[in-house]
């Protein structure tokens, strides 16, 4: 079922509007420690029983940090304290106790290292003993690079004061660490929808009059000023924007080539914003002096780019692969006549993030590894393709590719923030 109702807000027409809404660092800090304490408290211990793991270690040097790390520190610990680790207990009463074995104090966490002329390794090794647990999970991965942040000298030095029998119960953290990545808070949830309208009005500004002055304006000019505008407004961009134009057949012009009417632009633009990140594409059309609207063909282009999006969304079902919904709505798309690509990813704490791969650009036959993790509920995923029409309006094929973020809560999947489904119009 596609839903976007719930979650629609209306947006604003001007980005420096929200100045005040936004929060500052200190207030930020506040609520996203706030939000990690109900994630390692309610999140965390579901994540340990469901992988059958009952103790979870991560290692990490200064400058090094495993990919998690940060994910699960208050926000002053912006990085590793030298060698810090951190340990994970699952008791059985199904809490799960947290405690650091490191030189310095970690909030949220139990001191363990108090007798500096002990190793920490030694220290960790000792502990986990005591516990006599079942399976040590440490965070490496063949299929999920945020699952694999284990160093080897770390992994070495560990080892090392483990008895035999311990080292047998080392098994890889895959689960945990991607199913921690991937699950969104009841207030992450909550906060996403909003987050995303940032972007919409970020990019409709940027794709209007207020930024663009026909035959003056660079493609560059639009890119940066939508990057200098997340700068200002304290958000943190996770990749180079893009802006490109198509004209008369000629795809990708960018850098400071100079826009022009008759021209199609696109944009690719993310940030982050309370540990949560956007990832948006979205098309505009410069009129030319006799139009009022986009050419009827680059509207039809649109409309099966949208009615792609319908296909994949649909095809979203609890515990389907990456690769199985990919399958299923290439050939759905094609039956229905549509020139289909899919590369729709996880989207959370990082931009790529961790979850099902649902089709790479160059790889539309499925995704080994990642696009064989199955869908699970409280999860979000920018819904990026492209349906590839000809346009007599160019004279060729044209790619109309576009990225609207989603949410999956309860079984069905919302837009977050609403979609696009009309070109932003510039004269």
């Amino acid at each position: 079922m596609i839903s976007n109702q719930e979650f629609l807000v209306t947006g604003v027409a001007d980005v420096d509007s929200l100045k005040d809404k936004i929060l500052g660092y200190r207030q930020r800090g506040k609520l996203l420690d706030k939000w990690l304490v109900h994630r390692l408290d309610t999140l965390l211990p579901k994540l340990m029983k469901d992988a059958g793991i009952d103790c979870w270690v991560l290692i990490n040097n200064e400058y090094n940090e495993d990919p998690i790390f940060w994910t699960l520190t208050t926000y002053d610990q912006i990085t590793a304290r030298r060698l810090t680790i951190m340990v994970f207990h699952l008791e059985e009463d199904g809490n799960v106790s947290r405690y650091s074995v490191t030189r310095y104090p970690m909030t949220n966490f139990k001191q363990l290292w108090n007798d500096q002329s002990v190793s920490q390794m030694k220290v960790l090794a000792d502990q986990i003993k005591s516990w006599n647990v079942k399976k040590i999970g440490l965070n490496f991965s063949d299929d999920f690079a945020y699952a694999d942040g284990l160093s080897y000298s770390l992994y070495r030095d560990f080892t090392k004061e483990l008895d035999e029998d311990l080292k047998e119960r080392i098994v890889s953290a895959e689960k945990i660490a991607v199913g921690w990545l991937e699950t969104r808070s009841e207030e992450e949830m909550a906060a996403y929808n909003d987050i995303v309208g940032i972007a919409h009005t970020l990019i409709g500004q940027a794709f209007s009059n207020k930024v663009i002055h026909p035959g003056v304006t660079t493609a560059d000019d639009v890119k940066y000023w939508m990057l200098q505008k997340c700068i200002d407004l304290g958000l943190e961009p996770w990749f180079d924007y893009e802006v490109s134009i198509l004209r008369n057949g000629r795809d990708h012009l960018e850098g400071e080539e100079i826009i022009l009417p008759g021209d199609m632009l696109h944009c690719d633009v993310g940030f982050r914003y309370l540990n949560l990140c956007t990832d948006t594409q979205e098309l505009c059309y410069i009129l030319k002096d006799d139009e009022f609207d986009a050419p009827a063909d680059l509207k039809a282009g649109m409309a099966a780019a949208n009615r792609l999006q319908d296909i994949v969304i649909e095809e979203f079902k609890l515990g389907r692969t990456g690769n199985e919904i990919l399958k299923a709505s290439l050939e759905k798309a094609r039956a229905e006549g549509i020139v289909p690509c899919i590369y729709t990813h996880p989207l959370g704490f990082h931009g790529h993030a961790a979850g099902p791969t649902i089709g790479l650009w160059d790889k539309q036959n499925g995704v080994e590894g990642s696009g064989d993790y199955p869908l699970h509920d409280n999860t979000a995923y920018s819904l990026e393709l492209n349906a590839t029409s000809y346009c007599e309006t160019y004279g060729c094929d044209v790619r109309f590719a576009m990225e609207s973020d989603i949410l999956l809560k309860n079984g069905k999947v919302y837009f977050l923030a609403g979609r696009q489904e009309n070109f932003h119009l510039v004269k």
